[in-house]
């Protein structure tokens, strides 16, 4: 794929990211098959809940923190089940994301036949992005492929 389209394809995913109500971590996600969009995502809670993706942690020493709940749905998930509701197939499709996939999302990408995922960010473990390479899928961190061309 042409330096381009990569980054057009990445900057969509930052956009879509930006539909995201989470105060933590806003994640987007594109799906992409003969230089078409079938399917975007981004991280928060099902459909119909409200929009709230994280507890308010108080600690015994006044100072507040942010904790996820379990509940929200990462970008890629949400991709994917918004792809598995339509007509059109993720087999040999690309994804791009602006974070690495967690391993359990990664798994999801690989079962629905994405063959190449490009992220621009790392996540804070690097398991999905192993078990993809092992799986067979193509991964490019895009600001690595951005510098070097």
């Amino acid at each position: 794929m042409k330096k381009k389209f990569i980054s057009l394809y990445m900057d969509w995913a930052k956009r879509v990211s930006q539909l995201s109500h989470a105060k933590r971590l806003q994640v987007g996600s594109v799906i992409v098959k003969d230089d078409c969009v079938i399917s975007y995502g981004y991280n928060g809670m099902p459909a119909s809940w409200d929009n709230e993706c994280e507890d308010i942690i108080q600690h015994s020493d006044d100072t507040i923190s942010l904790k996820t709940k379990p509940e929200v749905l990462h970008a890629e998930s949400n991709a994917i089940s918004k792809l598995a509701k339509s007509t059109n197939s993720g087999l040999d499709s690309t994804m791009f994301i602006t974070h690495s996939p967690c391993l359990e999302c990664a798994k999801l990408i690989y079962q629905s036949g994405i063959n190449t995922v490009y992220y621009d960010t790392d996540y804070r473990s690097n398991d999905g992005v192993e078990f993809l390479k092992k799986s067979g899928v193509t991964v490019v961190r895009t600001n690595e492929t951005t510098a070097s061309n």
